[in-house]
């Protein structure tokens, strides 16, 4: 492309115009795609795209049977976090309704009152909770007492 530029002659502007001719090589539109081209192309996208869906409920198969255990320990791990967050959220709401929440507290120093009292004010009681708690170790861990 070779632009020429030449003044052009104008009656009533008082600046000149530039008049710009532009060669245009035959060879140069020839070279773009035509019609059939891009008809071809998006054909081809067409056929790659239609060939990757079909293959998809493969791909989806594979990838969840070769990565089953750790998609189901992310599963467990989401899940929790959505409960943790779901209980704190239930016990928030809870500790914004007047009166409950001190009472819940009242409930609480009294329960641990009666624990101190029933199980840890005397020496008996004491060797009583004992035992119960190496019953319960026991049947949780087995009568042998594995240490670990």
């Amino acid at each position: 492309m070779n632009p020429e530029v030449k003044p052009a002659e104008s009656t009533n502007d008082a600046s000149p115009v530039e008049e710009v001719k532009v060669q245009v090589n035959n060879e140069t539109i020839a070279s773009f795609s035509t019609d059939s081209e891009t008809n071809e192309q998006w054909r081809r996208i067409g056929e790659r795209v239609s060939a990757f869906l079909s293959d998809l409920p493969d791909y989806i198969g594979e990838f969840f049977s070769e990565y089953k255990r750790p998609l189901i320990t992310i599963g467990l791990v989401l899940a929790a976090i959505v409960s943790v967050k779901l209980l704190l959220a239930i016990l928030d709401s809870i500790n914004d309704i007047p009166l409950l929440a001190p009472t819940f507290e009242l409930i609480g120093l009294g329960y641990s009152a009666w624990f101190v009292y029933r199980y840890l004010w005397q020496a008996s009681n004491r060797k009583e909770l004992v035992a119960s708690f190496n019953t319960f170790k026991d049947r949780v861990l087995g009568a042998t007492g594995v240490d670990l």
